[in-house]
């Protein structure tokens, strides 16, 4: 398979997930403002911490408000992790590899951008901001759901699944990682049903509060982590998306699972096994922050690996001459 179009494929997927979650995150975001009047920075600011660019929003919108953060994280162009962004990247991404993917795939990706590109998009963002986050995000689903019954299984495929994985245990670390440090204003907030409300809303940003409740017959922070984190079966916690990236890398390299043949899948490997054998009580004890902030240097590292491995063109040594004066690689 090319190296282009691995790139090209992994990317644009990632970019999809990200928009998702994004609209996921904006629209629940919007429904606990209903339930906890407080002020707008307050309430709207951590959704633009959970990006990593609080300092860029601040320098080019400066306050926090329910319109200047839609703005920015919806319909920016100038803010490459936007919705309108990520859409128009993974739009290009496709359009570049349209053999190698589904019309269908395609026929919603470029739908979905044309609709972005309306002004009557913004108007409706903020008017309504359920109806049209939970459009985007059914949208990106039907994208995700199409991928899943439309394409071969071969390289193609598994850099997509890949792509995917990374980036959706990334939102997941960063969701978990900006309640525990950032939401809750006071301690003492801790154990009240203050909590309980910004706990669940994590639990929907993940779209995991039913799956949740499944298994734990109240929410409380420990379980909360423990399913996030550590299920082995839920579709968006970590552990799942390191374990089943680790899955895809062997289906394209070919290799055995237990073992490595290049760095990314060691780098994938040792986080997965780090995983497998975490302990909740071990997290709060050393600290959920540092523990979260780890998990995500790891996390990027491997998709450092990934580029490293499969999509960077090798260095050419040059050429020297010998003391036959024949020319030969050094």
């Amino acid at each position: 398979m090319l190296s282009r179009v691995a790139f090209t494929t992994y990317w644009m997927s990632r970019f999809m997930e990200r928009a998702e979650n994004v609209a996921r995150f904006i629209n629940v975001n919007h429904h606990l403002a209903l339930d906890l009047p407080l002020d707008e920075e307050t309430q709207w600011g951590p959704l633009v911490t959970v990006t990593g660019d609080w300092e860029e929003f601040r320098r080019r919108y400066g306050y926090a408000s329910q319109e200047n953060v839609i703005q920015f994280l919806t319909f920016d162009p100038d803010y490459p992790n936007s919705i309108y962004s990520c859409i128009r990247q993974a739009r290009e991404n496709a359009r570049t590899v349209r053999e190698a993917i589904s019309s269908e795939l395609w026929e919603v990706l470029n739908q979905l951008y044309l609709d972005l590109q309306e002004t009557a998009a913004q108007e409706r963002a903020i008017a309504s901001p359920h109806d049209f986050f939970e459009e985007v995000r059914r949208e990106c689903s039907l994208f995700t759901g199409l991928a899943v019954n439309t394409m071969t299984r071969n390289e193609a495929w598994h850099f997509i699944r890949l792509g995917q994985l990374l980036e959706r245990a990334d939102k997941t670390s960063r969701m978990l990682d900006v309640k525990y440090f950032l939401l809750l204003p006071e301690p003492n907030y801790v154990g009240t049903p203050y909590d309980s409300i910004q706990w669940s809303a994590v639990l929907k940003s993940t779209s995991a509060l039913e799956m949740y409740r499944l298994s734990y017959q109240r929410i409380s922070p420990t379980d909360v982590v423990q399913f996030l984190v550590l299920n082995p079966e839920f579709p968006r916690a970590i552990r799942y998306c390191v374990a089943h990236a680790e899955t895809c890398l062997h289906k394209i390299s070919g290799s055995q699972p237990g073992s490595y043949c290049n760095p990314a899948e060691q780098a994938l490997g040792r986080l997965r096994a780090q995983l497998d054998f975490a302990d909740t009580r071990e997290m709060f004890e050393h600290g959920l922050h540092e523990y979260l902030d780890d998990l995500q240097l790891k996390l990027n590292r491997a998709g450092d690996s990934v580029y490293d491995t499969f999509f960077a063109l090798p260095a050419v040594e040059p050429l020297v001459p010998s003391h036959s004066s024949q020319f030969q690689y050094q």
